[in-house]
């Protein structure tokens, strides 16, 4: 089973153009919605699913965080109700774990199509959207269920390929994926959110002011 996990943004995008391009099409394509996106990365999912099916893909899945009473619990509901800034501003990445990669992993753990992989003694691959120029975070090979491949990496497609891959398919260039509310914004980012989406900026400072950063 092979299987994208899909950002919203320019590298996942691209990765997508050069599966296309080299007629592999994958089994499932998933995106972990954190609640916390900007508003041009959802209008890009959207589009991008139209392009999917277009395409012969198969659709984006999205999948989120649920507590175990079933209800959906986003990033930035979970910071104000625990009075803290994403864990990013801690050290830790344990916000991109949570939101990201868990919700996957549960999406597969109840997919009938990898618990039959799994049962069978096989693994499910997972390409990964790190490009040429990040080639240090591609650590991770494998574990029980899964492998992980970087199919960008292998092509040699750095960002400037990426977003030449994207102009050549026809598809409007994505803004950075991340969240509106992330500590590693940029000063650049932070002042395009105010200009752009000030509700957003204001919900950004409201969560800052919010979390109790001294014991």
């Amino acid at each position: 089973m092979l299987a994208v996990s899909y950002g919203g943004g320019t590298n996942s995008t691209a990765m997508l153009v050069g599966l296309l391009e080299r007629s592999i099409v994958p089994d499932v394509i998933t995106f972990a919605d954190t609640g916390g996106e900007k508003p041009e990365t959802y209008l890009h999912i959207d589009y991008m699913q139209g392009w999917c099916i277009e395409n012969g893909f198969p659709e984006i899945v999205v999948v989120k965080k649920v507590t175990r009473d079933g209800n959906v619990l986003t990033l930035e509901d979970n910071c104000l109700q625990q009075n803290m800034l994403p864990s990013i501003a801690y050290g830790f990445k344990s916000c991109s774990l949570k939101y990201k990669v868990a919700p996957q992993d549960k999406y597969f753990n109840n997919m009938d199509a990898a618990k039959s992989v799994w049962a069978g003694g096989g693994k499910v691959t997972k390409l990964i959207g790190y490009d040429a120029d990040e080639e240090r975070r591609a650590h991770i090979l494998g574990d029980d269920k899964y492998d992980y491949q970087y199919p960008l990496i292998e092509w040699g497609w750095g960002r400037n390929e990426c977003v030449e891959a994207i102009k050549r398919a026809g598809i409007p260039l994505p803004g950075k994926s991340a969240c509106f509310f992330c500590p590693s914004s940029k000063q650049t980012e932070i002042r395009w959110l105010a200009s752009k989406h000030p509700d957003l900026m204001e919900r950004a400072i409201a969560m800052e002011e919010n979390a109790q950063l001294t014991q």
